[in-house]
């Protein structure tokens, strides 16, 4: 959460002198109180003499004197101040360094099959073979050695209790060398994984919410963060930043938070905000935009007719808003805009790279959508999305429809120099840097 050091300081500088005001105000008036009294009991001389003595030395130097303190004050208030804000760039940068350092020790003890696997998050059933994964055992243990993948997607048939779902998240980390992403589709409303099954909190679908401000957008993210932090999870794939500018988008609608881009940019950031206070992984989703198409890409192809320019100037502007806020994670979503690449935007480098990395300046980690969506199981394979993806930019893989084909597809691309192991460093380096703020 980013704190404006500066107007925490004006505050604090304003406080002070009003304090200093207030206590020369109360000399000066015990002063005129003493004269009167004088006044009073007949001794207009004296108290002539003695009002305009107290005037001319007491209060001379009291008041020199405190305005000499105030100047004083102020002063090493500032100093004392720009020490505090030097101290703090120092301790972030000591931080940065530290971590910069751990991630790359720990990326040089690394195989190139773990670097692939850290680049995977699966579904448990997906990692053991088992059919409904309600615990993690031996077998647990034993696929993960085999396969170190970087994380976990839980959803609804793998939570029974909360004992049962703390218990099977608490003994899948500790089989795991490198902390896992534990992650959920927490968005509130229709899509809440944990609070409609286990939960004892519940958040509506957000667009319920889209006219009741930006702090109740805050409340609902930390809300949701703070459930899912109590039982092991540490990564939300939310918030949605589409916008639901299209009545006929069934896939979006409720989950969106405004039917207005305007009203979504600033509501997005809070949300964002909600889970970093509460030091939960967040995600928003699914870029560049899935408010206005028709189509549903859990079910097949999904189009975004507008041009480039209208989608920067509308569709983005909650991705960007968020992106200026920290978000941790970019989802991008299997949609094809057809005046940029014929090709979806999950293997698309214009999509990915030219326009979410350098044109919106986003640095952290960029994961594509669910693999096992129709919108791409139709058309492309497990080894060729794999290969794409992570050539367009992407660094994580979601729910592979076989992830361990999409593991011997990156190595042999390695191998035979289709991509560079450096470009697989690039990946698994944002995201040993992620875990190192938030999970480790």
């Amino acid at each position: 959460m980013c704190v404006n050091m500066n107007n925490r300081s004006k505050y604090k500088k304003k406080g002070r002198n009003k304090r200093l005001i207030q206590v020369l105000f109360m000399q000066v008036l015990i002063l005129v109180v003493i004269a009167i009294v004088l006044i009073f009991t007949n001794k207009e001389e004296a108290s002539s003499n003695t009002f305009s003595t107290l005037i001319e030395q007491i209060p001379s130097y009291q008041i020199s004197s405190l305005f000499d303190k105030k100047i004083v004050s102020v002063e090493e208030e500032e100093s004392q101040q720009v020490e505090e804000q030097a101290e703090k760039v120092d301790e972030d940068n000591q931080k940065t360094d530290q971590y910069s350092k751990q991630v790359e020790d720990v990326l040089a003890s690394m195989t190139l099959h773990e670097k692939i696997c850290q680049m995977i998050i699966v579904y448990p059933e997906a990692l053991t073979g088992v059919s409904k994964v309600v615990s993690a055992g031996e077998v647990t243990k034993q696929a993960l050695e085999e396969y170190p993948v970087g994380g976990i997607l839980y959803s609804s048939g793998n939570l029974q209790s909360v004992e049962q779902t703390s218990t099977m998240i608490n003994n899948i980390q500790s089989y795991s060398k490198i902390p896992l992403f534990i992650a959920s589709d927490e968005e509130g409303g229709r899509v809440s994984r944990v609070m409609n099954t286990i939960g004892d909190e519940h958040v509506d679908a957000m667009l319920n919410y889209k006219d009741q401000g930006e702090e109740v957008a805050y409340e609902n993210a930390a809300k949701i963060a703070r459930m899912l932090k109590e039982l092991g999870f540490n990564t939300d794939f939310a918030p949605v930043a589409d916008v639901w500018s299209n009545p006929e988008n069934t896939v979006i609608g409720d989950r969106a938070y405004s039917d207005s881009f305007e009203q979504a940019a600033t509501l997005i950031p809070k949300a964002v905000e909600g889970f970093q206070d509460e030091n939960v992984i967040c995600t928003l989703k699914h870029f560049p935009g899935h408010g206005d198409t028709a189509t549903d890409s859990h079910k097949g192809s999904s189009y975004i007719e507008k041009s480039l320019e209208d989608i920067l100037n509308q569709e983005v502007l909650p991705f960007k808003a968020g992106i200026k806020q920290g978000a941790d994670m970019v989802m991008v979503g299997h949609l094809i805009v057809k005046d940029i690449d014929e090709e979806p935007a999950t293997l698309s480098y214009k999509m990915v790279t030219e326009i979410l990395r350098q044109e919106l300046g986003f640095q952290g980690v960029v994961i594509t959508d669910g693999l096992n969506m129709e919108a791409m199981t139709k058309y492309y394979s497990s080894s060729y999305i794999a290969t794409h993806a992570i050539q367009a930019g992407v660094d994580i893989l979601l729910c592979p429809k076989d992830f361990k084909a999409c593991v011997q597809a990156l190595a042999e691309s390695v191998k035979s120099g289709e991509i560079s192991e450096e470009r697989i460093d690039e990946s698994v380096r944002r995201i040993l840097e992620l875990k190192m703020n938030k999970i480790y």
